[in-house]
């Protein structure tokens, strides 16, 4: 696979288990994540670059490292596919870990046949990304339309820009439309858990 994974997390056992199953997963390659520099130079030689992260007791030390990504100025690295992985994420871990803009949340273990589909549905498909004030990333708002209780779901935030994008092998990412409107939806208009 023309692409190259990054697996982030504190270097215990979760992200040693997970380092190990991205290797038999067909990336042109795998490493630990050490900065967005090393991606930027990567980025150049892979156009996608996949972000693996381990399970870890606090989220908060992911917000860093999530950030970078997403609000990065390279098109290559800012849309591309991050994906938490973890053996029971909560509906807390969930909803924050999509206020930060992952793509996917993959409760393990899976076989690796499993994980490769799973990773696989982030290439060549059209996808549509939200960016508010505050947050950038895939629209998710289907994944909390059940939390009618919680007021942060239901509230109109201001202006947004949406970007509808395809991820492909060969090129990287393709913008394929990009519309600046307002009110904000609701999920991209969500605040960040603490």
């Amino acid at each position: 696979m023309n692409a190259y994974a990054y697996v982030v997390g504190p270097g215990d056992t979760a992200w040693q288990t997970l380092f190990d199953a991205a290797g038999n997963l067909g990336f042109a390659g795998v490493s630990d994540y050490r900065g967005i520099s090393q991606v930027e130079q990567q980025a150049g030689e892979t156009p996608v670059c996949y972000f693996l992260f381990s399970a870890v007791a606090d989220l908060r030390q992911l917000r860093p490292v999530a950030d970078a990504i997403r609000f990065s100025a390279a098109r290559t690295i800012r849309f591309s596919p991050m994906v938490y992985c973890a053996e029971e994420p909560s509906v807390e871990t969930i909803m924050a870990l999509i206020n930060m803009g992952f793509d996917d949340i993959v409760a393990l273990p899976q076989s690796t046949s499993k994980l490769r589909e799973r990773l696989g549905r982030q290439i060549g498909h059209n996808m549509v990304f939200y960016e508010t004030d505050g947050y950038f990333g895939p629209d998710r708002r289907n994944r909390v339309a059940g939390l009618k209780s919680n007021p942060v779901v239901n509230r109109v935030g201001g202006p947004f820009r949406r970007l509808e994008i395809v991820r492909n092998l060969l090129d990287g990412v393709s913008v394929l439309r990009d519309e600046f409107s307002g009110p904000a939806p609701a999920v991209a208009a969500m605040q960040t858990l603490q």
